[in-house]
Protein backbone atom coordinates (compact mmCIF):
# COMPACT_ATOMS: atom_id res chain seq x y z
CA UNK A 1 0.00 0.00 0.00
CA UNK A 2 1.69 3.74 -0.59
CA UNK A 3 -0.15 6.37 1.20
CA UNK A 4 0.24 9.88 -0.22
CA UNK A 5 0.22 12.93 1.74
CA UNK A 6 -0.70 16.01 0.27
CA UNK A 7 0.51 19.38 2.83
CA UNK A 8 -1.47 21.82 2.39
CA UNK A 9 -1.21 25.85 2.89
CA UNK A 10 -4.78 27.32 2.58
CA UNK A 11 -4.88 30.41 0.51
CA UNK A 12 -3.32 33.87 1.80
CA UNK A 13 -6.50 35.58 4.07
CA UNK A 14 -8.81 32.67 3.57
CA UNK A 15 -10.93 32.03 6.78
CA UNK A 16 -10.27 28.87 8.15
CA UNK A 17 -14.03 28.08 7.46
CA UNK A 18 -13.82 28.91 4.26
CA UNK A 19 -10.60 26.74 3.41
CA UNK A 20 -12.43 24.26 5.00
CA UNK A 21 -15.54 24.14 3.64
CA UNK A 22 -14.11 23.94 -0.04
CA UNK A 23 -11.90 21.64 0.71
CA UNK A 24 -14.27 19.46 1.85
CA UNK A 25 -17.73 20.10 -0.46
CA UNK A 26 -15.97 21.03 -3.68
CA UNK A 27 -11.96 19.60 -3.84
CA UNK A 28 -13.26 16.51 -2.10
CA UNK A 29 -15.95 14.44 -4.62
CA UNK A 30 -13.06 15.47 -7.35
CA UNK A 31 -10.66 13.76 -5.69
CA UNK A 32 -12.98 11.22 -4.59
CA UNK A 33 -12.91 9.96 -8.61
CA UNK A 34 -9.34 9.34 -8.82
CA UNK A 35 -9.09 5.84 -10.36
CA UNK A 36 -7.47 3.08 -7.93
CA UNK A 37 -8.18 5.37 -4.65
CA UNK A 38 -8.39 2.83 -2.17
CA UNK A 39 -8.81 5.25 0.67
CA UNK A 40 -8.98 8.95 1.35
CA UNK A 41 -8.93 11.13 4.31
CA UNK A 42 -8.88 15.01 5.07
CA UNK A 43 -7.23 16.04 8.34
CA UNK A 44 -8.24 19.88 8.94
CA UNK A 45 -5.31 21.67 11.51
CA UNK A 46 -6.95 22.78 14.83
CA UNK A 47 -3.73 23.42 16.52
CA UNK A 48 -0.14 24.13 15.94
CA UNK A 49 1.32 23.91 19.58
CA UNK A 50 4.32 22.45 20.17
CA UNK A 51 2.62 20.43 22.77
CA UNK A 52 5.02 18.37 25.01
CA UNK A 53 7.99 18.53 22.55
CA UNK A 54 11.16 19.90 23.32
CA UNK A 55 12.57 19.30 19.91
CA UNK A 56 12.83 22.01 18.02
CA UNK A 57 9.73 22.98 15.51
CA UNK A 58 10.45 23.17 11.62
CA UNK A 59 10.25 26.82 10.24
CA UNK A 60 9.77 25.27 7.08
CA UNK A 61 5.78 24.16 7.43
CA UNK A 62 3.15 26.32 8.31
CA UNK A 63 0.44 24.05 7.40
CA UNK A 64 -3.54 24.01 7.46
CA UNK A 65 -4.48 20.52 6.60
CA UNK A 66 -3.15 16.45 5.39
CA UNK A 67 -4.61 15.39 2.68
CA UNK A 68 -4.28 11.31 2.74
CA UNK A 69 -4.75 8.99 -0.32
CA UNK A 70 -4.58 5.19 -0.78
CA UNK A 71 -3.42 3.40 -3.68
CA UNK A 72 -2.32 0.13 -4.12
CA UNK A 73 1.51 0.85 -4.76
CA UNK A 74 3.61 3.67 -6.63
CA UNK A 75 2.07 2.71 -10.23
CA UNK A 76 -1.38 3.38 -8.97
CA UNK A 77 -0.78 6.46 -7.82
CA UNK A 78 0.82 7.62 -10.73
CA UNK A 79 -1.50 6.41 -12.59
CA UNK A 80 -4.13 8.45 -10.72
CA UNK A 81 -2.09 11.67 -11.26
CA UNK A 82 -2.02 11.14 -15.65
CA UNK A 83 -5.43 10.22 -15.26
CA UNK A 84 -8.38 12.76 -16.88
CA UNK A 85 -9.92 12.96 -13.74
CA UNK A 86 -6.82 14.69 -11.79
CA UNK A 87 -6.94 17.50 -14.19
CA UNK A 88 -10.02 19.57 -12.40
CA UNK A 89 -8.48 18.91 -8.93
CA UNK A 90 -5.08 20.34 -10.05
CA UNK A 91 -7.07 23.85 -11.35
CA UNK A 92 -9.39 23.62 -8.45
CA UNK A 93 -5.97 23.81 -5.63
CA UNK A 94 -6.04 27.27 -6.75
CA UNK A 95 -8.82 28.20 -5.71
CA UNK A 96 -8.15 27.64 -1.92
CA UNK A 97 -4.35 26.65 -1.44
CA UNK A 98 -1.42 28.76 -1.77
CA UNK A 99 1.12 25.86 -1.34
CA UNK A 100 0.86 22.05 -1.50
CA UNK A 101 3.59 19.71 -1.55
CA UNK A 102 3.27 15.74 -1.77
CA UNK A 103 5.29 12.90 0.20
CA UNK A 104 4.97 9.17 -0.77
CA UNK A 105 5.24 7.10 2.27
CA UNK A 106 5.04 3.44 3.68
CA UNK A 107 3.11 3.23 6.15
CA UNK A 108 3.44 1.29 9.59
CA UNK A 109 1.13 0.79 12.01
CA UNK A 110 3.28 0.84 15.50
CA UNK A 111 0.52 0.55 17.47
CA UNK A 112 -2.88 -0.83 15.76
CA UNK A 113 -5.58 1.96 15.89
CA UNK A 114 -8.25 1.05 18.32
CA UNK A 115 -10.87 4.18 19.45
CA UNK A 116 -13.09 1.59 21.62
CA UNK A 117 -15.75 4.11 20.47
CA UNK A 118 -15.05 6.55 22.45
CA UNK A 119 -13.60 9.90 22.19
CA UNK A 120 -10.32 11.05 21.24
CA UNK A 121 -7.68 13.35 19.35
CA UNK A 122 -5.25 12.69 17.06
CA UNK A 123 -2.37 14.29 16.41
CA UNK A 124 0.19 14.13 13.10
CA UNK A 125 3.91 15.58 13.25
CA UNK A 126 6.48 16.08 10.47
CA UNK A 127 9.93 14.71 10.89
CA UNK A 128 12.96 16.20 9.85
CA UNK A 129 16.10 13.80 9.78
CA UNK A 130 19.61 15.63 11.30
CA UNK A 131 21.90 16.58 8.54
CA UNK A 132 24.29 13.86 8.45
CA UNK A 133 22.02 11.12 9.05
CA UNK A 134 21.09 9.03 5.96
CA UNK A 135 17.67 7.99 4.88
CA UNK A 136 18.75 4.03 5.82
CA UNK A 137 20.18 5.10 8.95
CA UNK A 138 16.73 7.25 9.63
CA UNK A 139 14.88 4.25 8.55
CA UNK A 140 16.84 1.83 11.07
CA UNK A 141 16.18 4.66 14.10
CA UNK A 142 13.06 5.32 13.59
CA UNK A 143 11.35 2.39 12.58
CA UNK A 144 13.23 0.06 14.63
CA UNK A 145 14.86 1.62 17.87
CA UNK A 146 12.11 5.08 17.87
CA UNK A 147 9.40 2.35 17.67
CA UNK A 148 10.17 0.01 20.14
CA UNK A 149 10.45 2.77 22.55
CA UNK A 150 7.01 3.79 21.86
CA UNK A 151 5.31 0.59 21.90
CA UNK A 152 6.02 1.00 25.78
CA UNK A 153 4.26 4.17 26.35
CA UNK A 154 0.95 3.33 28.18
CA UNK A 155 -2.82 4.37 26.96
CA UNK A 156 -1.70 5.26 23.42
CA UNK A 157 -4.80 4.48 21.18
CA UNK A 158 -3.30 4.37 17.82
CA UNK A 159 0.39 5.12 16.69
CA UNK A 160 1.45 4.61 12.76
CA UNK A 161 4.78 5.72 11.03
CA UNK A 162 4.65 7.23 7.58
CA UNK A 163 8.18 6.99 5.82
CA UNK A 164 8.59 9.06 3.37
CA UNK A 165 9.81 7.37 0.22
CA UNK A 166 9.09 9.68 -2.68
CA UNK A 167 9.06 13.55 -2.81
CA UNK A 168 6.85 15.94 -5.03
CA UNK A 169 6.72 20.14 -5.50
CA UNK A 170 5.24 21.63 -8.04
CA UNK A 171 5.42 18.47 -10.76
CA UNK A 172 3.14 15.70 -9.83
CA UNK A 173 5.19 12.88 -11.61
CA UNK A 174 9.03 14.11 -10.98
CA UNK A 175 10.42 13.58 -7.96
CA UNK A 176 11.78 16.97 -5.78
CA UNK A 177 14.80 17.10 -3.73
CA UNK A 178 15.01 17.01 -0.16
CA UNK A 179 15.72 20.79 0.30
CA UNK A 180 12.42 21.15 -2.03
CA UNK A 181 10.74 19.10 0.61
CA UNK A 182 12.05 18.42 3.65
CA UNK A 183 10.51 15.75 5.76
CA UNK A 184 11.54 12.41 6.48
CA UNK A 185 8.42 11.28 8.07
CA UNK A 186 4.85 11.78 9.28
CA UNK A 187 3.70 10.35 12.33
CA UNK A 188 0.10 9.24 13.44
CA UNK A 189 -0.98 9.84 17.05
CA UNK A 190 -4.16 8.81 18.53
CA UNK A 191 -4.94 9.82 22.02
CA UNK A 192 -8.30 9.53 24.60
CA UNK A 193 -7.84 13.43 24.96
CA UNK A 194 -5.08 16.25 25.87
CA UNK A 195 -5.31 15.47 29.99
CA UNK A 196 -4.27 12.19 29.08
CA UNK A 197 -1.61 12.72 26.15
CA UNK A 198 -0.17 15.40 28.75
CA UNK A 199 0.00 12.80 31.70
CA UNK A 200 1.49 10.26 29.11
CA UNK A 201 4.27 13.21 28.51
CA UNK A 202 5.30 13.24 31.64
CA UNK A 203 6.11 10.15 32.43
CA UNK A 204 10.05 8.42 32.75
CA UNK A 205 9.24 6.87 29.19
CA UNK A 206 8.26 9.49 27.06
CA UNK A 207 11.56 11.45 28.39
CA UNK A 208 13.33 8.64 27.25
CA UNK A 209 11.61 8.48 23.89
CA UNK A 210 12.50 11.83 23.32
CA UNK A 211 16.28 11.58 24.44
CA UNK A 212 16.77 8.93 21.53
CA UNK A 213 15.16 11.62 18.45
CA UNK A 214 18.16 13.56 19.69
CA UNK A 215 20.02 10.96 17.89
CA UNK A 216 18.75 11.27 14.49
CA UNK A 217 15.81 14.30 14.07
CA UNK A 218 16.57 17.69 13.16
CA UNK A 219 13.19 19.10 13.42
CA UNK A 220 9.19 18.07 15.02
CA UNK A 221 6.47 19.68 13.72
CA UNK A 222 3.23 18.45 15.76
CA UNK A 223 -0.04 19.42 14.51
CA UNK A 224 -3.45 18.20 16.05
CA UNK A 225 -6.28 17.74 13.55
CA UNK A 226 -9.79 17.11 13.04
CA UNK A 227 -10.22 14.04 10.20
CA UNK A 228 -12.98 12.95 7.81
CA UNK A 229 -13.29 10.37 5.71
CA UNK A 230 -14.08 10.86 2.25
CA UNK A 231 -12.93 6.96 0.84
Amino acid sequence: MMTRFGLLTKKQGMPPQDFNQHWEAVHGPMASRFPGLRGYWQHAVTDKEQFGISHARGVDWDLDGFSELHFDDEGAMLGAVNDDSFTPALTDETDFLQDVKIVACEKHKVVEMNLDDGPYIKRMTLLKRLPGISPERFRQEWLETHANFVRRWPGVLGYHQNLVVGRYCGSRTEQASHDEVPVDGIVEFWFRDKEAAAELYAKDIVTETQEHAKVFLDTITPYFVDSRQLV
